[in-house]
């Protein structure tokens, strides 16, 4: 009833709505056109209340002081004492190492690239396996001297990641910045420059999962009490955006802005003088510039690269004037201070509007400081020449436009995060210096922009984020202002859609206290049980059919469906024994195929479904057996190979070699609590030929069907890593007869006798004689 009736409103239907009051129809012609313009305005509020978000500070309880164990990388810029931060480093090495870590220094020069660094790691971890990596180069804010427009932090921060999985190092990489995140007023002024180091992590917590830690800000004074809260941090994974505070340790939150109470009461920015709109010539800077017009704006100063020869510039001058305003079109790139302060020493403004920006699409490993630089260049180097430029000047506002790439990271957009992350900073800062700002992260606009270049639409609503209507951005923008945050985030995000794939190769606490994410990530969580399709149209069709028959079935369905997502015409170009990965599949299209299997089925299947069965084969396979309950018979096992020798190999003691770097129980014990991956390539030095090993069908005989193992990369020289006196020198696998090797100060697990020829480590320096044998092809266990 109440639904009929508001759109019976909202149609401006006079006789339905006076039949339904039972009143004359003359008695609502003064009244229904306003109640109608009422309703719709209320419907786009709500509409733009649901879009609108804002980042806090949640205090963690339960984090508990904690030993840190094993080797840890530690990262330093080599002049610190430069920049002030020599006391600060070594009171966060001294506080670390007092709690068991042992730290292997690394010392970084500010001019270092990816290649300088990957040879310092080498050099570095050539003794030890390591069980993280903390870098302290972020907190380093000069100017790169090959790149101006870039922190020689950013630089170093990105270089190392790519180095370390040069490298192939997979210890988790914790980066450290120094007062970069502001949790509240007792807070010292953030940093603005450091920001951009967050961004970058954001989406390498994206594109490098594994082997990324997480984002830890610190006070300017690290004592005692922050040290043992660092220490707690980088011994637990599920928290990755951590401030530490003397007043607690907290961790990054993004949640919905409260309701506003009572709209009259608002106090938004009311437009006046001259506002100068960076960008201005384009799609977005248009639309502000339509609002502005209509706001009371009487100057608008419209900048762009191009300036009047941008397309659509003269159409959009003759549109505003039009309203009455005074418009000016300059050609200016913000990036060029110079070129900047003239425009702004002619034009005295009383607001400032930045929605200047380029976007870079590239994954993180493949970057160059140079693209990332360029991007930066023309979003952040504008609004830092724009704050420094009028930093004497009184200002009604300073509005910049940041993305939500920059909020919680968006693949192969490194740079783009980076830099409206430190837009987001920039706007904290000038906050608390009691200056006016406001930075608007922004999900995508329709109506142009970079959101319909190329496909970007479609693309974007497949990902659960959709094009809000300008009109209705601008409404958001409106709301921003009026709600006194220094940051908010406007985006209309199809949670549904938008959170399986985000959060499919790692959980995200930012997200997770947002009451969709509860809601959709708990359904996900319980997912994948058996059995729970008995009922479906499936499950009947398969119980009538053959048993040979099932499989072929539930593998073309797999085919067909996986064609569809990828956008392939029939199921023949997505071959069965063909790894998804290799077909193109990335967590979106993972999940996406999941949910038409979902769909199908009626089973309750696992957003990492499709990472869990590598193929069509495999996954078909597991499909049958939750429809059916019935498996399919395992292939005869192969004949194994023809050993070497007749004698069976026995390793006797407690040495404690397997893969992951585990060189002792103890290393075990840290990598099973620490939940650590101990899968990586094939081994270079083992004399396998990997191509020929391997074989997509996982029923092949002698052969196997996977990329990557767990190995022991320094079975064929290695270095021991027990507290022996033997420390440091290599050890190799020999063949001796009626021996039994073990490490000095480890008890054997038995008796010294042992049957003959054992295979034993040894000290490379032992009279015992060396053989390196080449083992016929990798084990399959």
């Amino acid at each position: 009833m109440e639904t009929g009736f508001w759109e019976t409103v909202e149609r401006e239907d006079a006789q339905s709505l006076a039949a339904t009051l039972e009143l004359p129809v003359e008695q609502l012609d003064a009244v229904l056109p306003r109640l109608s313009a009422w309703r719709r305005q209320q419907r786009r509020e709500s509409a733009v209340e649901g879009w609108s978000y804002r980042t806090g500070w949640k205090p963690l309880s339960g984090l508990r002081a904690h030993e840190l164990r094993g080797n840890w990388l530690f990262l330093v810029t080599e002049d610190t004492e430069a920049f002030e931060a020599f006391e600060w480093t070594a009171a966060v090495a001294d506080g670390l190492a007092a709690r068991g870590a042992r730290l292997v220094r690394v010392t970084v020069d500010p001019a270092a690239d990816r290649g300088a660094l990957l040879r310092q790691l080498g050099e570095a971890v050539r003794e030890s396996p390591l069980d993280g990596v903390i870098s302290l180069l972020g907190i380093d804010e000069r100017h790169h001297a090959g790149h101006p427009a870039l922190s020689v932090g950013t630089v170093l921060t990105l270089a190392l990641v790519q180095a370390l999985g040069d490298a192939g190092i997979d210890a988790p990489l914790w980066a450290l910045t120094r007062s970069a995140m502001s949790t509240g007023r007792a807070d010292a002024v953030p940093s603005a420059a450091q920001n951009a180091v967050w961004g970058l992590g954001r989406v390498a917590a994206l594109e490098h999962a594994p082997r990324w830690g997480g984002l830890i800000d610190l006070p300017d004074t690290v004592d005692d009490r922050i040290a043992g809260r660092l220490a707690a941090v980088l011994a637990q994974s599920a928290e990755d955006q951590v401030a530490i505070r003397d007043r607690g340790v907290f961790g990054r939150r993004l949640s919905h802005t409260a309701a506003r109470r009572n709209t009259r009461a608002a106090q938004g920015w009311s437009p006046r003088g001259t506002v100068l709109i960076t960008g201005g010539t384009g799609a977005l800077g248009g639309h502000v510039a339509r609002w502005l017009a209509g706001a009371g704006a009487e100057h608008l100063v419209l900048t762009s690269r191009r300036g009047p020869d941008a397309p659509g510039a003269a159409g959009l001058v003759a549109e505003l004037e039009a309203t009455g305003v005074r418009v000016t079109v300059a050609a200016c790139d913000v990036a060029d201070r110079e070129a900047l302060a003239a425009l702004l020493a002619e034009h005295p403004v009383n607001a400032v509007v930045h929605t200047a920006g380029v976007d870079h699409m590239e994954p993180l490993e493949a970057m160059t400081p140079g693209a990332c630089a360029d991007v930066l260049s023309a979003k952040a180097a504008g609004a830092l020449h724009l704050d420094a430029l009028l930093a004497g000047q009184e200002l009604d506002a300073f509005v910049l436009f940041s993305s939500i790439a920059g909020v919680w990271g968006s693949g192969h957009q490194a740079a783009y995060a980076a830099a409206n992350a430190l837009l987001d900073g920039l706007a904290e800062r000038r906050r608390a210096q009691g200056l006016p700002a406001t930075a608007v992260a922004w999900g995508p606009w329709a109506g142009g922009g970079m959101a319909e270049a190329d496909g970007a639409d479609e693309r974007l609503r497949r990902r659960g984020l959709i094009p809000m209507p300008a009109a209705l951005a601008v409404a958001g923008l409106r709301r921003a202002l009026d709600s006194g945050e220094a940051t908010a985030t406007v985006a209309d995000v199809d949670w549904e859609r938008f959170l399986p794939p985000f959060t499919v190769g790692r959980p995200s606490a930012l997200l997770g206290d947002l009451p969709e994410a509860e809601r959709i990530l708990t359904a996900d969580s319980t997912a994948g049980g058996p059995g729970t399709a008995a009922a479906s149209p499936l499950a009947d069709r398969l119980a009538r059919m053959p048993e040979t028959e099932q499989h072929a079935l539930l593998v073309d369905l797999v085919r067909t469906h996986a064609a569809a997502v990828l956008g392939h015409n029939n199921a023949g170009e997505v071959e069965a024994d063909r790894a998804f990965k290799d077909l193109g599949f990335d967590s979106l299209t993972a999940v996406e195929l999941r949910n038409k299997l979902k769909a199908e089925t009626g089973l309750a299947l696992p957003p990492t479904l499709v990472f869990d069965h590598p193929n069509a084969q495999a996954l078909a396979r597991q499909l049958r057996t939750e429809l059916t309950g019935l498996t399919i018979a395992a292939a005869p096992e192969a004949a194994a190979a023809p050993a070497e020798d007749e004698e069976p190999i026995a390793i006797v003691g407690m040495a404690c070699r397997y893969p992951g770097g585990v060189r002792s129980p103890e290393d075990l014990w840290h990598l099973v609590a620490a939940g650590g991956d101990a899968v990586g390539d094939f081994p270079a030095d083992r004399g396998w030929d990997v191509e020929d090993i391997y074989d997509p069908d996982p029923d092949a005989r002698g052969k196997t069907y996977a990329r990557r193992g767990g190995f022991l990369y320094e079975a064929g020289s290695s270095t021991r890593g027990s507290s022996g006196s033997a420390r440091g020198r290599p050890w190799r696998w020999i063949r001796s007869s009626a021996c039994c090797w073990r490490p000095r100060g480890r008890r054997s697990s038995g008796p010294a006798s042992t049957r003959s020829r054992c295979a034993a480590a040894v000290p490379e320096s032992s009279s015992a004689p060396a053989t390196r044998t080449t083992p016929p092809g990798p084990s399959t266990r």
